[in-house]
């Protein structure tokens, strides 16, 4: 069995965020993500335990590298100025690559 080397983004951000980040996305022809509601603690205090608003959220994607650097620069130019963003990326081996391009 080959595996096929790509990349997985994982972005932890504010839950309002995560419409924008998922419009990045969709513009750039990624349709497959995963997304939870998480908390924890960092320069911003606890998160996670209040309003829907204050929630944070995690959100992964599997792409190809030729699509990562693109979106990531989006994201950094249109969203890191104004909310709490963590973003980083992984190198992992897939089965099937067709599912990511």
């Amino acid at each position: 069995m080959k595996l096929y080397n790509t990349k997985l983004l994982t972005i932890i951000c504010e839950a309002p965020v995560q419409k924008n980040i998922t419009d990045i996305l969709e513009k750039n022809n990624i349709s497959g993500y995963t997304f939870y509601e998480v908390g924890g603690n960092g320069s911003k205090g606890i998160r996670g335990q209040g309003l829907q608003n204050e929630k944070n959220i995690k959100l992964e994607v599997i792409l190809q590298e030729e699509k990562l650097y693109r979106i990531l620069e989006e994201i950094a130019r249109t969203l890191f100025s104004d909310y709490a963003i963590v973003t980083y990326v992984n190198d992992v081996g897939v089965i099937r690559i067709e599912k990511f391009s």
